[in-house]
């Protein structure tokens, strides 16, 4: 089985000592597989700090087509994405209207690779350092954009019958390095609510 992991630098792993949830995950699988002889299960991070859903569109199918050739079995996970955000002051980087229509493209062409589609929900951020963040002034993360953006991911899972992980207000203010990215405590958090679910739901075998 491969794990395929998309989403923006927060998938990626930025701000955290241990590589970010995406290798707590991997770190997590490797040791239940070694200590329990399981059969091997290969844990990809193909976040890209910045991505969007168009950006993860691009790429998928390639990045999906390149692990079917030595594996029958793929997961698909997508986290973070940076659609949300509002550049200029007034309009975000991907419209809800497309950003609904990627939504569905992306949990498409999924279905062409794997049978198990996982979606995180979008994490909150702390305004009184988004607006604007510090490394960009000409971007900010509002949210009431956030919570819209996730709320469009929740129904579309619903409506296809795909896995959905709630995480908007899970990460506390104390844990987001910069207002945006978690640091090792929100990124322990976010691996806490995707290992747990993937025990619950028998995503990956455990025994």
């Amino acid at each position: 089985m491969h794990i395929l992991i998309f989403g923006d630098s927060i998938t990626y792993g930025a701000w955290d000592g241990e590589g970010g949830w995406v290798n707590r995950l991997r770190v997590f699988l490797d040791r239940v597989q070694m200590e329990k002889r399981l059969d091997y299960c290969l844990t990809y991070n193909l976040g890209v700090s910045g991505d969007t859903t168009h950006d993860v569109l691009k790429r998928f199918e390639s990045e999906a087509n390149r692990r079917l050739e030595d594996e029958k079995e793929i997961v698909t996970i997508f986290s973070n994405f940076c659609d949300p955000a509002i550049v200029n002051k007034t309009n975000p980087k991907i419209s809800e209207k497309e950003f609904r229509k990627n939504i569905n493209e992306i949990i498409r062409k999924s279905k062409k690779f794997s049978k198990k589609i996982i979606f995180t929900g979008l994490t909150n951020v702390d305004e009184t350092r988004t607006n604007p963040v510090s490394w960009d002034k000409n971007i900010s993360f509002k949210n009431d954009s956030i919570k819209k953006y996730d709320s469009i991911i929740s129904s579309e899972c619903k409506r296809n019958k795909i896995h959905f992980i709630e995480m908007f207000g899970k990460i506390k203010e104390e844990f987001l390095f910069d207002g945006v990215h978690p640091n090792s405590m929100g990124h322990e958090k976010i691996f806490s609510a995707v290992k747990e679910y993937i025990i619950k739901n028998n995503i990956v075998a455990m025994k």
